[in-house]
């Protein structure tokens, strides 16, 4: 399952990591989100040796939402090395974004 991250431990989480990590920027009242979020925990499981996943509550976390210019909601944000290398907008079917994944990673 995907872990939650705050503006107060995102630099450490997302240049911590010696792995890509992934940034779902989503909000509950959001339906396409929610219809993310399962493929998005399923990603987590299955990519977790090669991908760290997380999700921002852009809601909560507004100055997050603010930094990274979203103005779309769901909007993922694959990072490698603590900076965003490749973005991707709106709801896809799993294997297409796998397949996005994997072309990044």
């Amino acid at each position: 399952m995907a872990k939650a991250i705050t503006s107060s431990d995102f630099d450490a989480v997302v240049t911590g990591s010696d792995k890509p990590v992934l940034v779902d920027f989503w909000a509950p009242w959001c339906g396409p989100c929610r219809a993310l979020g399962p493929v998005i925990d399923q990603i987590s499981q299955e990519m977790a040796d090669r991908l760290d996943v997380y999700k921002c509550n852009v809601d909560e976390e507004a100055d997050l939402a603010t930094q990274f210019r979203i103005v779309s909601i769901p909007t993922l944000i694959l990072f490698k090395g603590g900076k965003p290398v490749h973005t991707i907008v709106g709801s896809m079917p799993k294997p297409a974004l796998v397949a996005e994944l994997e072309a990044n990673l």
